[in-house]
């Protein structure tokens, strides 16, 4: 069974910066796509980013693109998600989400929920002055 447990969240000043981690373990993480996803009280899950398992695609949500950055090291079985110029609108849970990924799908990933079968606790961002 896999598990990821996220890490680097916390509260920062708007146009601030913050580094979430996510680390697997369980599984070996270059088989596998990865999502951040983030969600507000009482709202839906948002996708903002996901990786295909060979690095070759990123994707990100408008609200988050030119700002947020996701990146993996498979030797250390973390991915994560560099966030710049932070907005109070950023504020949010953020979870990341693994999805095996055969080497077919190899340079694929998914900003939908359904896709993943792996999910992390989730780590609290607040952008706040």
């Amino acid at each position: 069974q896999l598990q990821l447990v996220e890490s680097g969240g916390g509260l920062v000043q708007p146009g601030g910066s913050l580094r979430l981690s996510c680390t697997v373990s369980g599984g070996t993480l270059s088989y596998y796509a990865l999502g951040w996803f983030r969600q507000v009280p009482g709202k839906e899950y948002e996708g903002v980013s996901c990786i295909s398992r060979n690095s070759r695609l990123t994707n990100y949500a408008d609200s988050v693109k030119g700002r947020f950055t996701f990146s993996r090291d498979n030797a250390m079985n973390t991915v994560y998600l560099q966030m710049d110029s932070l907005k109070p609108e950023d504020s949010a849970v953020y979870y990341c989400a693994a999805l095996f990924a055969p080497v077919t799908s190899e340079t694929m990933c998914f900003m939908a929920t359904g896709e993943y079968t792996s999910w992390g606790q989730g780590t609290q961002v607040t952008v706040s002055s």
